[in-house]
């Protein structure tokens, strides 16, 4: 069966990923299928939108292949994952500007790759099922897929938050921080996407219809914490002032943080300041490719997965394993420019 189910209803595109076991993470051919899919209906007059959602199963998207890309850099040196990376980013670039409106249904696990797909949507919407994150500094990655752009445009350091712990937002709190623009309950998702499929230009005032009350946003209550606590842009100031901090919640977080990557830690943090510079959502991809050509095949990332994915012991063994450990001339050899024949391009 294939992976990627590409529907026409009325008169909307429908992507459902269509992957249960692997909670829809995104493959190559998966890519390749939506991003054939929006090009088509691009074109297609009969087509005046877009709904991108899942078939079955406990989640939107869990994000990409990760296995086969810690296999990638194990065995082709990171050709192959390179690939994903370039053609994945051309995929979010592709929704990112898409001329007809695209609706993204985040029901569920939205996370890494799920994310890329997600947030370029003119409409995001969130249920008392949506757990979003960016869980990257976990396994020695970096939240790419345009991390560094939404999560640098939250307000205040929320983006950095999230980039550095991972830490998980339910609906409620993807509502309160705009990842997403509408928050219905699960069993009223149906209903939506049929009124959608009749009259794609009226989605919003569809949405705002159906929308139901969202719960108190628990985010909200450490709003304040996190803007001072994790107010630098550098690593180690962040961590002295978790440590400075007397109350549980900092204490809590300071202990999340020392089992991240330290590298990992450091590129987000330079990629959510360099991605505020950049001109367009093109530029940004362009520096988040260069850092994925790296870290691909750094010590972090294979260890990263085979901590979390392959042998599920949680004790990764970071290099450099300290943040003093990650100097400046690694973190601009990871941020250098490619070759010009090697750099991303849009489609």
């Amino acid at each position: 069966m294939s992976e990627v189910l590409v529907q026409t209803e009325g008169r909307v595109g429908r992507l459902r990923l269509n992957r249960p076991k692997a909670i829809h993470a995104l493959t190559l051919p998966m890519v390749h299928a939506m991003t054939a899919a929006l090009r088509a209906w691009r074109d297609d007059p009969a087509i005046e939108g877009v709904i991108i959602d899942h078939a079955e199963g406990r989640g939107f998207c869990s994000g990409g292949d990760i296995a086969f890309l810690r296999q990638s850099a194990l065995e082709d040196g990171g050709a192959s994952g390179r690939q994903f990376f370039h053609d994945e980013y051309q995929l979010n670039h592709l929704l990112f500007t898409y001329p007809k409106p695209v609706i993204a249904f985040m029901d569920g696990i939205t996370m890494g790759g799920g994310v890329g797909i997600s947030q370029p949507a003119r409409l995001r919407v969130a249920t008392e099922n949506t757990r979003f994150a960016m869980p990257e500094t976990g396994i020695g990655l970096f939240p790419d897929v345009g991390g560094g752009w939404y999560l640098s445009r939250l307000s205040g350091r929320l983006g950095a938050f999230l980039a550095l712990t991972g830490a998980r937002l339910d609906g409620a709190e993807c509502l309160e921080a705009g990842l997403a623009t509408h928050y219905l309950a699960a069993d009223s998702l149906s209903a939506a996407k049929a009124e959608i499929a009749v009259n794609p230009s009226d989605a919003a005032a569809i949405l705002d219809r159906l929308s139901a009350p969202a719960p108190a946003a628990r985010i909200a209550a450490n709003r304040v914490q996190i803007d001072r606590l994790f107010a630098s842009d550098v690593l180690e100031d962040i961590l002295a002032a978790l440590k400075a901090d007397p109350s549980d919640w900092a204490a809590k977080e300071r202990a999340t943080l020392a089992t991240k990557s330290p590298q990992t830690c450091k590129v987000a943090l330079r990629q959510l300041r360099e991605s505020l510079h950049c001109p367009d959502f093109a530029a940004n991809m362009v520096m988040e490719y260069r850092i994925a050509s790296r870290v691909l095949t750094r010590p972090d990332f294979i260890e990263g997965v085979r901590a979390v994915i392959v042998d599920k012991d949680n004790a990764p063994h970071w290099n450099p394993d300290t943040p003093e450990g990650v100097t400046q001339d690694l973190l601009d050899a990871i941020f250098a420019p490619l070759p010009a024949s090697e750099e991303w391009k849009p489609l």
